[in-house]
């Protein structure tokens, strides 16, 4: 199985640019635990601490299509080098205050600041659908190993983020995120053979990708897994503590990631036919059907079971919804369009996390699992409503659905 994905490791200058993504990624993956667990160790508010991490990813969504959009006219190296190294500043700035005690309102300033970074997954994907732009199958298999790099980043990110944070000292987790982010970010763009030419001015099309016929509906269902997968964090460490065996969440959690990263690999060594779009609406109602079950049980392994099935639909969703941006937008305008994809993943997740919250809270942790049900259900609806807009954003775009 893994030799399918050899020949992507022989391209030039790739195995430097995959090493830069994975570190860089798993720093990224710290930043959202680290902040949390910093902010309630020193100020004992998990209120205040999910309050500047929702304005961080708030700020991160809108920064990242606009960056994206920069860099796909002036490059990557151009512009995401100094934003790199400005959010660095700003997020050692946060650590600082935080370590000084200074007021609370200076902390959402620092984050938010530090959360005006480029996404390393779109830019990487980019170099890839530039790599393999002529051949369909190889580019299917690129993408489906950067989402099992980024499944790994963000199984291993947090534990890294909250082993530093409480055996060394509450700002560890959030400064080792961002020297691994930083680093791992210049040396992926330390390498140029593989970074996508610029599109001429004169030749680039007007409007944001966003706009493109069909592209709608993908960050919009995408929002609903990234609900889906907010809610199951939580839900996940609530039903766990119910038991009275909180730290079975994480067991819980690694089966679901487990089940999705396992499904990325095979799914990646697929030659895949027919048409994309109705693999897109499939794989959302399989991703419905099998979070299901989650709710016919109170049994601890039982439910880490579903979920590592439940997990094996949702990579390749994500790699199938990429790849439709892929295909959506044109190349003059990819890294924006796959940073607002990526960004649709992130909102929900922030979203799914608030909601879950509160969800637990009002009707108990086994109840809450109907939030990512629904969420899964919701998604799989919007793709099969949005099947025709996607059919003629494909066929604006002069490609074959």
């Amino acid at each position: 199985m893994l030799s399918a994905y050899r020949p992507l490791l022989n391209v030039p200058g790739a195995r430097q640019f995959v090493l830069g993504a994975t570190i860089s990624r798993i720093g990224g993956a710290m930043f959202g635990v680290a902040v949390i667990v910093m902010i309630s160790s020193r100020r004992d508010s998990y209120a205040l601490a999910g309050a500047v991490s929702a304005v961080g990813v708030l700020v991160l969504a809108i920064a990242a299509p606009v960056l994206g959009r920069l860099i796909d006219r002036h490059g990557q190296r151009r512009v995401a080098v100094p934003a790199v190294l400005l959010t660095a500043l700003a997020l050692f700035a946060t650590a600082a205050l935080s370590w000084r005690g200074a007021p609370a309102w200076t902390l959402f300033v620092g984050y938010a600041l530090s959360a005006m970074l480029p996404e390393i997954g779109p830019m990487s994907r980019t170099r890839w659908s530039h790599i393999y732009r002529d051949d369909p199958d190889q580019l299917h298999t690129a993408l489906s190993f950067e989402q099992v790099l980024e499944e790994m980043a963000f199984v291993v990110g947090p534990v890294v983020a909250v082993l530093a944070s409480t055996t060394l000292f509450p700002e560890a987790g959030l400064i080792l995120g961002e020297v691994f982010f930083a680093g791992g970010a210049l040396l992926f763009l330390a390498e140029r053979r593989t970074e996508p030419p610029v599109v001429p001015h004169a030749e680039r099309p007007g409007g944001l990708a966003i706009h493109r016929s069909g592209m709608l509906v993908v960050p919009t269902v995408l929002f609903m897994v990234g609900v889906l997968f907010g809610a199951n964090e939580v839900v996940a460490v609530a039903v766990s503590d119910e038991a009275g065996v909180k730290a079975f969440s994480s067991t819980i959690l690694a089966a679901f990631a487990g089940g999705s990263a396992i499904s990325g690999l095979l799914f990646g060594t697929r030659t895949l036919s027919g048409s994309i779009v109705r693999r897109f609406v499939l794989l959302g109602a399989a991703m419905s059907v099998l979070q299901a079950p989650v709710l016919l049980t109170h049994n601890l392994w039982a439910l880490a079971g579903i979920m590592f099935v439940a997990g094996s639909a949702t990579a390749p969703m994500l790699i199938t919804s990429l790849s439709l941006v892929q295909r959506l937008v044109p190349k003059a305008l990819l890294t924006e369009g796959m940073s607002v994809a990526v960004t649709g993943v992130l909102i929900g997740i922030s979203s799914g996390t608030a909601v879950a919250g509160w969800l637990v809270e009002l009707v108990g942790g086994q109840a809450a699992y109907a939030l990512p049900v629904v969420a899964a259900a919701i998604a799989a609806l919007i793709a099969y409503a949005g099947r025709s807009r996607i059919h003629r954003g494909l066929a604006a775009a002069g490609e074959t659905p």
